[in-house]
């Protein structure tokens, strides 16, 4: 390991690994395999969603990694919005899990046409107080969005999640999560189109230089701008190679060079139009 720090303390105190497995787009029944093989080589963040249909899948791999509850960090995401609907999904994203309570929930995305993410907001703080959740936050918000969740309720969130990659590295949006003490963290972290990423002359000169693959390359990056990070791969050797990005760094010079790469061009859905309708 590096000088990179394995966890942050969320702004509510619940302390997160830098470095987990994602899920998404992940089958139910292929989920379970996965997971386990991402837990026996040592990821403990593991990031689900309402939407992904696999919360079963991740719920049995936890069962049968022979871990504590209290070793894996377990995030779901609701998409529903309305304070009785986010409530209720998250009944039932904890029967799915198999567990009584969620180490983070997010809102999975604003949907500012329906216009309900404040009130929805408001379940996840309330979920928080009773304890059915330890950290509340959200994804694919913009500064809007979190400027208001914050204005009318009194409570910033604790973690972002979003599009975050060399070629979309939303500078601006984490200055603002630093000044508010709102976590990053990185969904799609190799770009959405990653082959073209991982042909970027500057991302294999980085890569030479320090023996790794590109992969590696952009996954370090991402981690030394401050954020959680976690990709998804079904590969268990792609799973492995993705963990052993904690034991280099990236210098100011490679840093440089990889920032060079920014489009400020979104791959992923605007969130100010997906799940308006």
């Amino acid at each position: 390991m590096s000088e990179l720090s394995t966890a942050i303390t969320l702004s509510g105190g619940a302390s997160i690994p830098r470095f987990g497995y994602g899920t998404f787009r992940i089958e139910d029944g292929d989920t379970q395999a996965a997971v386990e093989t991402a837990l026996e080589t040592g990821y403990r963040l593991l990031d689900t969603a309402v939407g992904y249909g696999n919360e079963e899948g991740v719920g049995r791999a936890v069962a049968a990694s022979g871990l504590k509850r209290e070793e894996v960090f377990l995030t779901s995401k609701v998409w529903e919005h309305g304070y009785d609907d986010v409530r209720r999904n998250l009944d039932e994203s904890l029967e799915r899990l198999g567990t009584d309570y969620l180490d983070l929930y997010l809102l999975h995305w604003p949907r500012p046409n329906v216009d309900l993410y404040v009130e929805s907001w408001q379940a996840l703080l309330d979920a928080r107080s009773e304890g059915l959740i330890r950290a509340a936050g959200v994804s694919n918000f913009t500064i809007e969005h979190l400027d208001r969740i914050e204005a009318e309720t009194g409570a910033a969130a604790e973690l972002n999640q979003v599009e975050l990659h060399p070629y979309f590295a939303q500078p601006e949006l984490r200055a603002y999560h630093a000044e508010h003490l709102i976590a990053t963290e990185s969904w799609g972290p190799l770009a959405l189109r990653g082959g073209a990423l991982f042909d970027e002359p500057a991302l294999q000169a980085v890569a030479a230089a320090h023996d790794r693959t590109p992969a590696q390359v952009a996954l370090r990056w991402n981690l030394q701008r401050g954020n959680v990070v976690i990709p998804k791969s079904v590969t268990p050797d792609r799973i492995r190679e993705n963990w052993a990005v904690l034991d280099f760094a990236l210098t100011d010079e490679d840093l440089a060079a990889i920032d060079a790469l920014d489009t400020g061009v979104r791959q992923g859905g605007d969130p100010l139009v997906v799940g308006n309708d």
